[in-house]
């Protein structure tokens, strides 16, 4: 699934997923109301399906997404960053030996020019020091993510209010059912630039980060009780 906005780096985004060694995938491309650089998903319209939607934000771009997806399993890319071409394979394998229904990995860092600047690793020695890192702020990266598509007809969809924290929320959701495992390999490269959504909406972001701590401090509770 790759929503994007305005952004230039659409086609690279949409390369890395069609170039993905395990073969049985649909890519979804998700326009949310862009007003630029639509001329760059041109090229992929015979190799993807292809939603356009007024503007709503990350979050309602991934619902229409998600009921129109066929897939068994739910993996997201932002249209600035990049999946190694083994992400899908290699996550499906781990999640199976595991038997996982949620899953999230490391990822690499880079910057406009597709350098590797670094590496963020969000492992944890058990689920307590997991559950008291997601309490104080959201440290799964939503494009290592994959879910079996069941989990959202258990927990539903992304909270589409929410314009920077829909994925903290659904993660929250998703912990009070399942058990998130982690794969310690990056499969993703994360793009750190100026025109980032992150930066951009800095003050949004803090504040929905808080509304989404007070919304599910009861259950973090209720987590670290065990």
């Amino acid at each position: 699934m790759i929503p994007t906005y305005n952004c230039p780096f659409i086609g690279s985004a949409i390369e890395s997923a069609l170039a993905q060694s395990y073969g049985h995938k649909e890519v979804i491309v998700v326009n949310d109301g862009s007003t630029e650089h639509t001329e760059l998903i041109q090229p992929y319209l015979d190799r993807i399906r292809y939603m356009e939607k007024s503007n709503g934000g990350t979050g309602s771009a991934l619902n229409a997404g998600i009921r129109e997806a066929r897939g068994q399993y739910f993996t997201w890319l932002s249209s600035d960053d990049l999946y190694a071409a083994d992400k899908l394979e290699k996550q499906l394998a781990y999640m199976g030996s595991v038997q996982a229904d949620a899953c999230y990995s490391a990822f690499d860092i880079i910057n406009e020019h597709n350098q590797i600047t670094g590496t963020f690793r969000a492992g944890f020695g058990d689920r307590r020091a997991f559950y008291e890192a997601m309490r104080a702020g959201n440290v799964i990266n939503g494009c290592t993510v994959m879910l079996k598509r069941e989990v959202f007809d258990h927990v539903g969809l992304f909270d589409e209010s929410l314009k920077c924290t829909q994925d903290y929320d659904l993660w929250c959701r998703i912990l009070q059912h399942y058990h998130f495992h982690y794969l310690d390999e990056p499969l993703v490269q994360y793009r750190v630039h100026s025109g980032m959504s992150t930066k951009k909406l800095s003050d949004t972001l803090a504040k929905e980060r808080s509304y989404v701590q007070q919304r599910y401090s009861e259950l973090f509770q209720r987590l670290l009780s065990r």
